[in-house]
């Protein structure tokens, strides 16, 4: 029997991702065995992560593209199961091998399905809110890292091996949540319609969105625009979130760990709020103007933050890492809303998992932040990168309005 508030359903999806999200904790989950297995360099423990991020975008294209073959229940039930089989799996790992395939591979794409069944069911009960649903979704697997990561820290003593156990208990808790939503994993019926919205409240309507195949998406201009333009903020923003901690430590060299390890935090904490945030001016404002404020923010993150070093102001820092959280939380909605405003729900599942493979390349952002820092033994040149792709993401942003233009007239013909 389906429950006729929406809301329920989006309460469920943001449980799904809130777990499904803690993949993305990696840095604070890997610690305790780096110290284990002190012969395992930063670099190998890093690479479970990059694996992560390639087995999720799988799982997500799976997901998409077997989606009118597969219940939505059944992609996240299965995804019950493999987090499960990998975190008890990784509890008992001896080898780097072995934490690839266990945490990197199963575990990374668990994620990948339970996120594309969420986005790509839970999406269909608000035709109407696109970018608002997409954002609260989205806040959910955003905030699961700090949260995740800060109970996992509390219930980890400091002791060899006692990540294990930790491991198992965060296994067997995520695919019991996951299998109870699995129920509730309901698309609208044919009868669905959304609530009218009232004139006061009417939002942006997008004058060039039509029902388009994947394979017909992937031909358009504006479409590899805006992956670009995805590729180039998601890397502003994991530039930032890979180097901040060593930001702060060279800001407030005197401020406690535990202070620093909370102000880094704030970013996925408002990171989850600018994802409501954006996608409910998308709704709004449409997704020029959208992507714009992206665009800005970031260049502002990077003003911020270059005052901070200059000035060694603490307060200063955590603001501009306030605002980096903010903008780095307006590209994952502002993608699903994207996809659904611009090709429509029939392909949803299939054409947002292709843009969520800007990912897999957005992933070296982190990459080429750390290898300024080497060269330069400065994180100026990582705020300047910042600032940089954010400015290229403002060309790419008007090109894109370029696009909808000459669209627009060729179906008004």
């Amino acid at each position: 029997m389906k429950i006729k508030n929406r809301w329920f359903y989006a309460a469920v999806g943001v449980a799904v991702l809130l777990f499904a999200g803690m993949v993305y904790a990696w840095s604070v989950l890997s610690g305790p065995i780096g110290q284990e297995f002190a012969g395992w360099s930063k670099a190998q423990l890093s690479m479970t992560f990059t694996i992560v991020m390639i087995l999720f975008c799988i799982g997500c294209m799976a997901g998409g593209f077997l989606a009118a073959k597969v219940s939505a229940k059944v992609y996240v039930w299965v995804s019950a199961a493999m987090f499960l089989a990998g975190f008890f799996l990784s509890s008992r790992i001896q080898t780097l091998a072995g934490l690839y395939v266990s945490f990197g591979v199963v575990c990374g794409l668990a994620s990948g399905l339970a996120y594309s069944a969420v986005m790509g069911t839970v999406g269909k009960w608000f035709p109407d809110k696109q970018g608002l649903i997409s954002g609260v979704l989205l806040m959910g697997f955003g905030i699961s890292s700090f949260l995740i990561g800060k109970i996992y820290q509390v219930f980890t003593p400091e002791t060899t091996g006692a990540w294990r156990r930790s491991f198992l208990v965060l296994g067997i808790v995520t695919a019991a949540v996951l299998a109870v939503c699995g129920f509730f994993m309901e698309k609208p019926g044919a009868d669905f319609a959304p609530p009218a919205a009232t004139a006061r409240k009417k939002g942006f309507v997008n004058p060039v969105a039509m029902e388009t195949p994947t394979a017909l998406m992937v031909k358009r201009p504006a479409f590899w625009l805006y992956y670009l333009w995805a590729v180039l903020l998601s890397a502003a923003g994991l530039a930032l979130v890979s180097q901040a901690s060593g930001i702060a430590m060279e800001v407030g060299p005197e401020v406690s760990a535990g202070t620093i390890a909370t102000v880094v935090g704030m970013i996925s904490v408002f990171n989850g709020i600018g994802r409501v945030i954006m996608g409910g001016l998308f709704d709004r404002v449409g997704r020029g103007a959208t992507m714009q404020i992206v665009n800005g923010l970031f260049i502002l993150t990077g003003i911020v933050l270059t005052a901070a070093l200059k000035t060694g102001s603490f307060a200063i820092l955590t603001a501009g890492f306030v605002i980096g959280g903010l903008a780095y939380g307006g590209v994952t909605p502002t993608n699903s809303a994207f996809v659904s405003s611009y090709y429509g729900m029939q392909n949803y599942p299939q054409n947002f998992s292709i843009v969520n493979t800007n990912l897999i390349v957005a992933s070296f952002g982190s990459t080429i932040a750390g290898a300024l820092y080497d060269a330069t033994k400065s994180y100026m040149m990582i705020y300047l990168m910042i600032c940089i792709l954010a400015a290229l993401g403002i060309l790419a942003s008007l090109a894109i309005s370029g696009c909808d233009k000459r669209l627009l007239k060729k179906i008004k013909k």
